[in-house]
């Protein structure tokens, strides 16, 4: 009998020398993947993995926009376009003598900027003007557009008479009355607004649907001139 619970006792100090061999191996193993891991998958990485980099959007700024706009002139010749809103839709031809402010003009309806865009100020028996908005999409096109002005270029003889499409100055206080490019007015005055001829720059002209141009300028105003209603517009190339 004693024998036998000698030969018990025995036998569970070996079975529990084992389970406790056991338990240590487990508890070291995730170590060892975990190193091996470490130090092996970044050669795997560097052999298999295609690093990617993505160039930065173009923006217009004011040291590459005539650059740019004289090359997109060359390559971009269109110069008629089409802009409906609610009262209608009306053709604009761009002047051909005003090579920037054409290419820009086609450049952004391209780019689909004045799509959503506003008539945001209308002026009674003197002009239309649009291209602006306080909404955010705008506003975002903008800067994914860039920021830059415009020299203006008035030189050619282009006068404003009733119909002409001419480019306000920027906002910013400037002598040379550089010209803000996601803006523009339509003289309504008959027969035009001679006074602002060699001040902004008349870079084209409506022919056909002065009649809706007429109806915008008929509007509903507040007193700094902005439409009660908003009059939002598209912008199309045709030919």
């Amino acid at each position: 009998m004693r024998n036998l619970i000698a030969l018990l006792f025995i036998s569970g100090l070996f079975l529990s020398c084992n389970g406790t061999k056991k338990k240590s191996a487990e508890q070291i193993s995730p170590q060892i993947q975990a190193t091996e891991s470490h130090t092996t998958s970044p050669k795997i990485d560097t052999l298999n993995t295609v690093v990617e980099e993505k160039a930065a959007p173009f923006l217009l700024n004011d040291e590459n926009a005539i650059p740019f706009f004289k090359e997109y002139a060359e390559n971009n010749k269109e110069n008629k376009v089409r802009i409906t809103t609610e009262f209608g839709s009306f053709d604009i031809l761009l002047y051909k003598n005003t090579p920037y402010h054409r290419a820009n003009f086609i450049y952004l309806t391209k780019k689909g900027y004045f799509d959503g865009s506003l008539f945001h100020r209308v002026v009674k028996n003197f002009i239309i003007q649009g291209g602006n908005s306080d909404s955010r999409k705008i506003s975002e096109k903008r800067r994914n557009i860039g920021r830059y002005l415009l020299p203006p270029d008035t030189r050619n003889g282009n006068k404003h008479h009733r119909g002409t499409i001419s480019m306000p100055s920027s906002e910013i206080d400037n002598p040379h009355k550089l010209a803000s490019p996601y803006e523009f007015f339509i003289v309504v005055t008959n027969p035009g607004s001679y006074h602002l001829d060699k001040k902004y720059t008349a870079f084209g002209k409506v022919i056909k649907g002065m009649d809706v141009v007429d109806k915008i300028n008929r509007v509903k105003v507040d007193k700094a001139d902005w439409p009660w209603e908003d009059i939002s517009m598209t912008v199309k190339i045709i030919e």
